[in-house]
């Protein structure tokens, strides 16, 4: 492992660094003590690196995983046989840090976190080498939260939202499937209701109030990223309506909607056909509403494991494809459901799911309030990132996946006529700049003065999969960390805690 050099410059290489308008730019970049700095007075001292050649953009950004506390443990344990595959469908927290920083990213949020496992989760993540880190609570589980909320008291509201924050240090407040535990836990169906059903032991409380009233105790505690919102409905056909409804509720203000191809889906009983698209109305209101951002949460076909805080959705999972499951809730308010599975081409469904995906990033308009990530190991390995990104940026290669996958999907859907391709710029932005804005992180994302030296440098390549998944430097704080591939320091991370506003 290669010590620290705390003054450094990365000279002449090509930036893209969309949150400055830099596009191609060559140009140099000067490091001190892990930030970025203006061209100093006087450059003795500081360790050259030549960079010409190379492509040079921000650390990457994950919003949206799931690498750490007691689901992924349960991962980890439910399919062995997938933990000796390469890589590991859930790898360890060492291999994890490591896998990330080799493609060239920096940070990472754990998107659900039960309030109870917050210690536990904390206690892993220190382990986790290199990346920053951070964790969304399920705060909007616990059943003083949501009597609060059914009794309509803002303020107790924000402050009992402001303490599970606080004491578990975390980032972001999650709700998953808003309201669904409490059906569960009634013996009702937690993964199919509607946002205007009452929940058992609040009659005045619907899904869609609980949404409303977080969204309004998130703003007033100031906190960095909105409301991360996972819907009601997830993963059932005709679901579309239950996520246009979710957009249709926050009215103007700030939330983020999470994997939102999990939730874009037509047929059931209301609609006439079979499975399919819902993606149409739903990108339509997206691109409209300009306070909502996204990601996508993009299945590619392969073995993983689900995991999600809606245990409601991984039974009926587990019930539809026969799969062994696990829950951990136990005694915590929340918790989250587990189980392998395994993504094929010819699959009519994952078909439907893949092109789903790839239907949202080439719809939407603004890749500003979009998030490239394949909700980490639920859709895919984070590790299958550049191959989502030559999906996005090469309009051949994308043609000839389409037509490997299902004949149903390849005669129905809208994926056939989309020909856009993504320009490095815009794949830099869904996978830097705009999480990193959307999260809430000024010091990550760019490369502008200030900013922490998060930095990689890539081979450009016409090949995007090559290119985005071998690096050829990543920089993390200043220190090179990974080279062509092989770790070269693995220093310890930060932790990003929020600080709430007393209400």
């Amino acid at each position: 492992m290669t010590a620290a050099v705390s003054r450094l410059l990365l000279a002449g290489g090509t930036i893209h660094d969309p949150a400055n308008d830099r596009d191609g730019v060559v140009a140099d970049i000067w490091i001190e003590d892990g930030r970025i700095i203006a061209p100093p007075a006087d450059p003795r001292g500081f360790t050259r690196i030549d960079a010409s050649g190379l492509v040079v953009m921000p650390g990457g950004v994950d919003l949206h995983s799931h690498v750490a506390g007691p689901k992924v443990n349960a991962g980890r344990r439910i399919a062995p046989q997938l933990a000796r595959q390469r890589p590991a469908a859930v790898p360890t927290i060492h291999a994890t840090g490591a896998a990330y920083a080799a493609l060239g990213y920096t940070t990472v949020f754990d998107a659900a976190i039960a309030t109870a496992a917050a210690r536990i989760a904390h206690t892993e993540l220190a382990d986790l080498p290199i990346l920053d880190k951070g964790i969304y609570l399920l705060a909007a589980d616990e059943a003083a939260v949501i009597a609060a909320v059914a009794r309509n008291e803002a303020r107790e509201t924000a402050r009992l939202v402001g303490d599970a924050i606080a004491a578990g240090r975390g980032w972001a407040v999650k709700v998953a499937n808003p309201g669904g535990a409490a059906f569960w836990k009634h013996g009702r169906r937690g993964d199919h209701h509607d946002l205007d059903t009452p929940l058992p032991e609040h009659p005045a409380l619907t899904p869609r109030l609980l949404l409303d009233r977080l969204v309004t105790a998130v703003e007033t505690l100031g906190l960095p990223h909105p409301l991360h919102v996972h819907t009601a409905n997830l993963g059932l056909p005709g679901n579309w309506r239950s996520l246009l409804e979710t957009m249709k509720t926050f009215a103007g203000r700030r939330a983020h909607l999470a994997h939102v191809q999990f939730h874009s889906y037509s047929g059931g009983d209301l609609d006439e056909g079979s499975f399919g698209s819902g993606v149409a109305p739903l990108v339509e209101f997206f691109n409209a509403h300009d306070s909502l951002t996204l990601d996508v949460g993009q299945i590619l076909f392969g073995d993983t494991v689900a995991m999600t805080g809606d245990a409601a959705a991984a039974e009926h999972l587990a019930h539809a494809t026969g799969m062994p499951w696990m829950a951990h809730d136990l005694h915590l308010e929340g918790g989250c459901g587990v189980l392998p599975i395994a993504y094929r081409e010819k699959s009519m469904v994952h078909a439907w799911q893949w092109a789903i995906g790839l239907e949202w990033f080439l719809t939407t308009t603004d890749p500003w309030r979009v998030a490239l990530s394949t909700d980490h190991p639920n859709g895919a390995h984070f590790t299958a990132y550049p191959h989502l990104m030559q999906l996005l940026g090469d309009a051949a290669f994308r043609r000839a996946a389409f037509d490997r996958i299902h004949p149903a999907v390849r005669r129905r859907s809208p994926l056939k006529d989309l020909s856009r391709e993504y320009t490095l710029q815009e794949l830099c932005i869904i996978t830097r700049a705009a999480p990193a804005r959307i999260a809430g992180l000024p010091h990550k994302g760019h490369l502008g003065i200030g900013a922490d030296a998060d930095i990689t440098l890539y081979r450009p390549d016409r090949d995007l999969a090559r290119m985005f998944s071998m690096p050829a430097k990543v920089f993390k704080a200043g220190v090179l960390v990974a080279e062509d591939g092989h770790l070269r320091a693995a220093p310890s991370g930060h932790t990003l805690a929020s600080r709430p506003v007393t209400p």
